[in-house]
C-alpha cells in the first residue's frame, strides 16, 4: 500500500499523463467538425422509420467530405446515401479522370473504413453509396470497387440510374451477388409500375431505389398507384427518395414539402404501420429560397417528416 503522499503523487502523474495523451489524440484526430465537435449526435429515426438524406442535397454548399459530414449533422440527420465524389477525393483519387479506372481497381479500403468511422462517431449511418462507377462503360474492377467500398463504408447497397440495357442490370446483379451488396436502381419520369421487373427477376441483389417524387410526376400516376407499388414491392425496395413534386397535370415542378402532389404523409405512414425496412431519403430538389441554405431546407423537410410520423 502506498503512503498518502505517494498516492497523491501517482494520481497527479496519472492525471497529467492522461491529459497529455488526450491532447495528443485530439491533435491526431481528423478535424471533422468546425466548432461543434461535442454537439449532440443527430437522431432522425422515428417509430422505426429511418429518415436519411442523399448528400447530393448539399450540392450548393462547400463539398469536402468533412463539410458534407458537418452539413449532415447540422441538418439533424442520422443516416445518408453518400455520393461518391467527396469520398473518392478523401481517399486520394487522381485529378486526371482517365486514371480513375486503374485507381479504383487498386485502391485500399483503409480510407473508406476511416470514413465509416468518422460518420459513426458523428452518429451517422451510411446505408447507400453512389459513386460514378457502375455504368456500362465502367470495368468489372470498377464495379467491384464500388461494392467493396460500400461494404467498407457500412452500406448495404450501391445506387445507380436504371440502365436501359438488361444486360447491364444482369451484370450488376451478378456482381452484387458476389459481394452481397444490393444494387438499388433509381428512375426519373420514365418510371412505370413494371419498369424494374426485368432487373428484379434477374437477381435477388437487384433492387429498387424508388423516387416517389419523380414517380408522381409521370402522367397517369397517382397517390393510389404509388402506394400500391410500394405495397407490392416493399421487400425489393432498398431505399426511397422523397421529394414533393407536382403531378404531370399540375406541371411537374419540385416544390417545398407540403406544396406538391407527392403523398408524403401517406408514404411515411405506410412504412411505419407495416414496419417496412426502407430508409427514406430526403432529396432536396426545389429551389433554395433566398436567405436560406440547403441545410436549413433539409431541416424543414425533416421536421415535416417527423410531424407526419407523429413524432
Amino acid at each position: 500500500m502506498l503512503a498518502a503522499d505517494q498516492t497523491g503523487t501517482c494520481s497527479r502523474r496519472n492525471f497529467l499523463l492522461k491529459g497529455s495523451m488526450a491532447a495528443l489524440g485530439a491533435l491526431a484526430a481528423p478535424k471533422i467538425f468546425a466548432g461543434s465537435y461535442l454537439q449532440k449526435k443527430p437522431d432522425s429515426k422515428f417509430f422505426g422509420v429511418q429518415i436519411g438524406v442523399i448528400t447530393y442535397s448539399f450540392r450548393s454548399m462547400p463539398g469536402t467530405l468533412q463539410e458534407v459530414l458537418q452539413h449532415t449533422v447540422n441538418s439533424g440527420i442520422s443516416a445518408v446515401e453518400l455520393m461518391g465524389d467527396a469520398v473518392e477525393q478523401f481517399a486520394g483519387c487522381p485529378a486526371d479522370k482517365s486514371q480513375m479506372a486503374a485507381w479504383r481497381a487498386a485502391v485500399s479500403m483503409d480510407k473508406f473504413s476511416q470514413v465509416k468511422k468518422m460518420f459513426q462517431q458523428a452518429g451517422i449511418k451510411i446505408y447507400a453509396y453512389k459513386p460514378n462507377a457502375l455504368g456500362a462503360g465502367n470495368t468489372d474492377a470498377e464495379i467491384e470497387y464500388a461494392m467493396r467500398a460500400a461494404k467498407a463504408l457500412g452500406a448495404t447497397a450501391v445506387t445507380v440510374e436504371l440502365p436501359k440495357d438488361p444486360q447491364q442490370t444482369a451484370r450488376l446483379g451478378k456482381l452484387g451477388e458476389k459481394h452481397k451488396i444490393y444494387v438499388g436502381y433509381h428512375a426519373h419520369t420514365q418510371a412505370t409500375d413494371t419498369l424494374w421487373d426485368t432487373a428484379l427477376e434477374q437477381s435477388p441483389y437487384n433492387s429498387m431505389n424508388l423516387d416517389c417524387g419523380h414517380y408522381i410526376a409521370v402522367a397517369g400516376h397517382s397517390s393510389a398507384s404509388l402506394l400500391a407499388l410500394m405495397k407490392k414491392r416493399h421487400d425489393r425496395i432498398t431505399s426511397i427518395h422523397l421529394k414533393d413534386r407536382q403531378s404531370a397535370a399540375h406541371g411537374g415542378e419540385n416544390l417545398p414539402w407540403g406544396e406538391g402532389d407527392t403523398p408524403i404523409s401517406e408514404i411515411l405512414t405506410l412504412i411505419k404501420d407495416n414496419k417496412y425496412n426502407i430508409p427514406v431519403t430526403i432529396e432536396l430538389e426545389y429551389k433554395v429560397p433566398e436567405g436560406s441554405d440547403a441545410v436549413q431546407e433539409v431541416k424543414k423537410c425533416l421536421a415535416f417528416a417527423k410531424k407526419a410520423l407523429g413524432a
